[in-house]
């Protein structure tokens, strides 16, 4: 929320980003420029909105499934399994890192 107090108290999550677009408005506008202040704070208030949201970051994720998905219905059997991606860099399973790698 904007009031700067979390969900569990002390600074919410956004509260940063909602200062900054303050701040950007208070510098910006003015009753001189019609607004045109406002534009600057384009950046500062999309930050503030997907911090809130994650909409950039849900169609991010969303994308980067889809491409998993189309590479491993065209991949074949070198495709790492779930457990070896897990055991990346675990001592004692140097060889699921080898097979991922692709190292021999």
């Amino acid at each position: 929320m904007s009031s700067g107090y979390g969900q569990y108290g002390g600074v919410g999550r956004c509260f940063p980003f909602w200062q900054e677009v303050l701040a950007c408005y208070v510098v910006n506008t003015s009753a001189e420029n019609d607004g045109a202040g406002k534009k600057k704070c384009a950046v500062a208030l999309e930050d503030y909105y997907e911090c809130l949201h994650h909409k950039k970051e849900h169609a991010r994720a969303v994308a980067m499934q889809a491409a998993y998905n189309r590479r491993g219905a065209t991949s074949g059997d070198d495709t790492p399994s779930a457990s070896q991606i897990r055991n990346l860099g675990l001592l004692g399973k140097e060889e699921d890192t080898k097979k991922v790698i692709g190292e021999s």
